[in-house]
């Protein structure tokens, strides 16, 4: 046969099996019904959990470039290198004044009695200081003069130990027993992922020297000694329906003594007393021993992040429970009030008038107007009947004097087995509000849980989605990676939550962020180092959740049933009153390419193309990463609709949002 002819035999083979697959597939379309709404979206339904884990706030989200700035770890000069050729006993001391400064007890004191000799101290940072070309560094430091003479040199030093800013700082001359605070400022003349600061001390004189502080000028609303900027620029751009802090197991701590008490976490930063991270020495595979917490970011600061973002707050207190995989340690019933009256401040912090006590703290701080809290969580990932006993104590107090106030209530940690139905079912007889489910799973348990929520009651206690991960090896594996496959099964799962929006009203992935050279845990939403932060693809899962979420669940369905794994397809979809769109959201878990008639049903007229958000790749084993950040993210496209019909082109492996307008 001449190939011409050999050709267009093949064409039209190709044409009539192409349209025949295309008719296979269309035989049973997907009907969206705009005109039936069956349940309201929360405007909290997806949110972000923050948690101090893998480096997030100290090194992570808090922009302060000095490790161990009080000198407060257990090994007070831990992250600090004393410079000096000459050995002389006593110049660099550490004095402890514990009984007369509980909450920042140590200081260093620099004694330098010979000119010519060479004495500094080096700070390593946080693995080490991302220095950037250009920008200001603010160098700041609290002094007290024994006696005078001494001038501070402020050094930045490159990876190569070059030196790339430089400042000098000279203390008045009072001295005596009064405490001042110095500042410089200087700029960058080159940039460096992990750069050090140096500090030499010219001429001759005794200086005490505590809260040593380094921070760049690019810091979140340009706010003195905030936070880092595009980290949480990656949130801001989620625009999250709620935030939830500080976590996580960092509320209940190795035993009580180490629990988050959000109380030491107000004031001047000088005043807010250091303890141990409880990720510090969790894991053996990655031993933390110069991870704590210094509040530096605490719970004022919380409050003005979910503000600056507009998220709903939600924190979560300790319900006199330390972690019950490590100590199982519980403060007795009868010396329980404590706690709970810290449940009850924390609403009149957050929300009291500036004439209450802690109105008047939180006013002090900047901030006189409310913050507008409406929900708390009791305990984190506590369970068992101790759990029960102290939970309706706080319940019932909180009540009593906030009876709207929304109490979100652990059922334990994991999704299924006998301590979670123990805890599910009393807590449903308990009345509660919100009860905080979480699921650490391989993504086969994603897909295979789409209709979780199918038949659970709907008038009844409310659903938080409070922490979820898929795990592409096993949970606590260090080998987890944030590859297109754990995405996918997520994105799959949400469309179970976001279709049970009348059962389901809050969800975030977990953990948030991660240091590269600084983790205990994975997967994370977003990676870090010092200068760059990526978003994995399960983040661009999240935030095409939460920009698309619209006002009003609609229903999707299949052969009249709601799509659930049918065919590898998971569907949900929403209308937005707001902006009159539909939007549907559409995963093809399969590994073959798959053409679907969606057909829109109900509306007078739509717009004649669908704005297309894909998330796709070549492989289920891409991932995300500093060199190519975004090799798996979404892509923009159109897609024409005819009348009210479209053929949905869905990717292997895919996630992918239509939004239509609805004229």
């Amino acid at each position: 046969m001449p190939i011409k002819k050999l050709l267009v035999a093949f064409s039209i083979t190709t044409a009539l099996l192409l349209s025949s697959v295309v008719k296979a597939q269309n035989n049973n379309p997907i009907i969206v019904q705009v005109n039936k709404p069956i349940a309201a979206v929360q405007p909290t339904m997806w949110g972000v959990f923050f948690e101090d884990i893998n480096l997030g706030a100290d090194g992570g989200i808090y922009a302060e470039l000095v490790k161990n700035r009080s000198f407060e770890f257990y090994k007070p000069l831990m992250g600090w290198t004393v410079n000096q050729p000459k050995f002389n006993e006593g110049s660099v001391l550490i004095i402890n004044r514990q009984e007369t400064n509980i909450a920042n007890p140590r200081f260093v004191r620099i004694t330098k009695e010979v000119a010519a000799d060479t004495l500094g101290i080096t700070n390593e940072g946080f693995r080490g200081m991302g220095i950037k070309k250009g920008l200001r560094y603010d160098f700041s430091v609290m002094y007290r003069q024994q006696t005078a003479g001494l001038i501070l040199h402020a050094e930045l030093v490159s990876m190569v130990g070059k030196i790339i800013g430089t400042a000098s700082l000279t203390p008045s001359a009072a001295t005596g027993a009064t405490w001042a605070k110095a500042a410089v400022s200087f700029n960058a003349t080159d940039s460096s992922l992990r750069g050090k600061l140096n500090i030499w001390f010219e001429g001759t004189g005794k200086i005490d020297l505590d809260m040593i502080s380094l921070f760049p000028e690019d810091t979140w609303k340009k706010r003195p000694g905030g936070m880092r900027a595009d980290m949480i620029q990656l949130l801001a751009d989620m625009k999250p329906g709620f935030i939830r802090f500080p976590g996580g197991c960092v509320v209940e701590g190795f035993d009580l003594g180490l629990r988050y008490q959000w109380k030491k976490t107000l004031g001047p930063v000088e005043d807010r007393q250091l303890i141990i991270n409880r990720w510090n020495s969790e894991f053996a595979h990655r031993p933390t021993p110069d991870y704590f917490q210094t509040f530096g970011l605490g719970f004022f600061e919380y409050f003005q992040l979910a503000e600056d973002i507009g998220a709903s707050p939600l924190p979560i207190l300790n319900a006199g429970m330390a972690c019950q995989f490590n100590s199982a340690e519980v403060v007795p019933i009868d010396q329980l009030d404590p706690y709970v009256q810290d449940a009850l401040d924390l609403i009149e912090f957050a929300n009291g008038n500036v004439n209450t006590q802690w109105g008047k703290v939180r006013a002090a701080m900047g901030h006189p107007a409310p913050f507008n809290l409406k929900m708390m969580g009791v305990g984190n990932e506590n369970w068992g009947p101790q759990y029960l006993e102290r939970l309706k104590i706080f319940s019932k107090a909180i009540k009593a004097r906030y009876p709207d106030f929304k109490l979100v209530n652990s059922s334990g940690t994991d999704p299924n087995g006998e301590r979670f139905d123990y805890l599910n079912g009393e807590l449903r007889k308990m009345n509660a509000d919100i009860i905080d489910e979480h699921y650490y799973r391989r993504p086969e348990w994603f897909l295979a849980n789409a209709a979780r929520y199918d038949n659970y009651p709907r008038n009844s206690s409310r659903i938080f989605a409070g922490e979820y991960a898929a795990q592409s090896d096993h949970t606590v594996s260090i080998e987890n990676r944030n590859n297109a496959e754990t995405a996918i099964a997520e994105a799959a799962f949400m469309t179970g939550l976001e279709r049970n929006a009348a059962v389901v009203s809050m969800a975030s992935y977990a953990p948030l962020f991660a240091h590269i050279d600084g983790w205990q845990w994975t997967p994370d939403l977003i990676w870090v180092n010092n200068l760059q932060s990526y978003g994995t693809p399960n983040y661009y899962v999240q935030k095409l959740y939460s920009t698309n979420k619209g006002t009003d669940v609609v229903l999707a369905l299949m052969d009249g049933k709601a799509v659930t794994g049918q065919d590898s397809l998971y569907i949900s979809s929403v209308i937005d009153k707001n902006t009159s769109d539909v939007i549907i959201k559409v995963v093809n878990a399969s590994g073959n390419a798959i053409n679907k008639m969606i057909t829109i049903t109900g509306a007078k007229k739509l717009s004649a193309a669908a704005t297309v958000n894909t998330l796709k790749s070549s492989s289920v084993l891409d991932v995300n990463s500093f060199a190519t950040p975004n090799a798996v993210s979404p892509v923009a496209s159109t897609m024409p609709l005819k009348g009210n019909k479209l053929i949905a082109s869905l990717p292997a492996h895919s996630f992918t949002i239509y939004r239509i307008a609805m004229k």
